[in-house]
């Protein structure tokens, strides 16, 4: 029920629903407004044409020679009128009654009453008129029930027409807006996706769309499809580039092992070991952009099988634990997980992730400190993280370390590519995980959130 409410209040707040509701409160208020005026019209007219039909019966009776003639023409009438439609009397200036009904009073006004000997009171309402003649009074009442019977003839038309017709454009307006919802729907979760990263996604607007959406469908798709055309090539470059270069490096690298085995003098060896370190640092730097760009291509999502990452995790922290135990510091694992946390991935993949975070940790917390691996299980997500007590990283510089050679301004002397924490981003994102970067206080925590596989 929940569910249906909130799919109601959204379908309404949707704007193409909004102006169907709008369009049909117009039209109903239009609608309104004119039977209001005809009704109004409509009552005035037949007031008026029984008023006037009052004057001519008067006139008709004044027509009869003497009070005598009037009271038998009277009499006649009545006999075949109906009280409940017209009431005819007339008293004779000796006091005697004729028609079928009589005018009377009391304290709360004029009202009619039957010449039955009971003198019934007539129910309803009338329009009457009273005149002197030959003496005696002559009242003549219309019953004003074709007046009130008018009401029921517009709430008739009101029910009958105006009612069916207003369900009818609703329902059409809701079916168009919820088409309409549906295209624009389409429309923000392609730019979702868009923004999220996924440059293949497209709107792929069908021929059943509307001509302004399908045109924006349209446009939103040539955009995305010259996006990702553009950073394909980029990434093509940068890998041609990294391949280009990979080999000269290595010559160069080769060649300085060379130099390094002849006889040199202390301070020659000592630059021949600055330039090898260098080149180390060039040739890891080429590595992990080669390795970035073939992962962001997708070929190792070829690879995926379940992963126990409770064995991977004890796996890494034995294998960092001496390095660890060298500087001072605390290996600590943290599993909190079940005995298997099974998840679907590159095996190899992960384990780099691993050791990215891992040796980030090392580099850039002070000897002494713990660094902490932990992994927990919350509902059906494993969360794997990575903390330290380090300098840690400010909040608006989290997103900015994740891009490609990207350095914070104190970690420029020491080592490293600034690739380690984008290669993290680039795996994870591959095995649809979320990775976040949160304060330790103090220190840095790198958690990874992955949905478990079903046991």
């Amino acid at each position: 029920m929940k569910t249906f409410l909130h799919r109601l209040i959204a379908l309404l707040r949707a704007s193409p629903v909004r102006l169907a509701l709008g369009l049909v409160a117009v039209f109903a208020l239009i609608s309104i407004a004119s039977l209001t005026a005809s009704y109004t019209a409509s009552r005035k007219s037949l007031d008026a044409t029984m008023r006037s039909d009052l004057q001519q019966d008067v006139a008709g009776f004044r027509a009869a020679p003497s009070a005598t003639a009037l009271a038998a023409l009277v009499a006649a009438e009545a006999r075949v009128s109906d009280p409940a439609r017209i009431v005819l009397s007339y008293v004779s200036p000796r006091g005697r009654h004729y028609g079928n009904g009589v005018l009377a009073q009391d304290q709360d006004g004029y009202f009619l009453t039957t010449l039955d000997g009971e003198g019934t009171r007539i129910g309803g309402e009338y329009l009457a008129l009273t005149t002197r003649l030959y003496g005696g009074q002559l009242s003549i009442a219309r019953s004003r029930a074709e007046i009130d019977q008018l009401w029921t003839v517009f709430r008739n038309i009101v029910l009958l027409s105006l009612l069916p017709t207003l369900v009818i454009a609703l329902g059409a307006g809701l079916v168009m807006a919820r088409r309409s919802a549906r295209q624009v729907n389409a429309l923000g979760r392609t730019l979702d996706q868009l923004t999220s990263g996924d440059l293949a996604a497209r709107v792929q607007p069908t021929a059943q769309w509307s001509d302004d959406f399908r045109r924006i469908g349209t446009r939103i798709d040539r955009m995305a499809a010259a996006q990702e055309t553009s950073v394909d090539a980029l990434r093509q470059v940068s890998s041609d580039v990294a391949h280009d270069l990979k080999t000269p490096i290595q010559r160069i690298s080769v060649h300085l092992d060379d130099l390094s085995g002849l006889p040199l003098p202390d301070d020659a060896a000592a630059l021949v070991d600055l330039a090898q370190a260098e080149v180390a640092g060039v040739v890891s730097v080429f590595h992990a952009l080669l390795q970035i760009a073939q992962i962001e291509a997708g070929t190792p999502k070829s690879r995926f099988a379940p992963v126990d990452l409770t064995t991977l995790v004890a796996t890494f922290a034995e294998l960092y634990d001496p390095a660890a135990t060298e500087d001072g510091r605390d290996l600590i694992l943290d599993v909190t997980a079940p005995q298997q946390a099974m998840v679907l991935g590159d095996r190899d993949l992960l384990g780099q992730i691993l050791a990215n975070l891992i040796e980030n940790a090392l580099r850039h917390s002070p000897a002494g400190t713990p660094i902490t691996i932990g992994l927990h299980r919350q509902g059906g997500d494993v969360i794997l993280t990575v903390a330290d007590k380090g300098p840690g990283i400010p909040q608006d510089e989290r997103s900015r370390v994740l891009q490609r050679l990207y350095r914070l301004d104190r970690s420029r002397a020491t080592p490293g590519s600034g690739l380690g924490l984008s290669l993290v981003e680039v795996i994870a994102d591959l095995h649809d995980a979320t990775l976040t970067l949160t304060d330790h206080a103090p220190g840095l925590m790198v958690s990874l959130r992955m949905a478990a596989l079903k046991q």
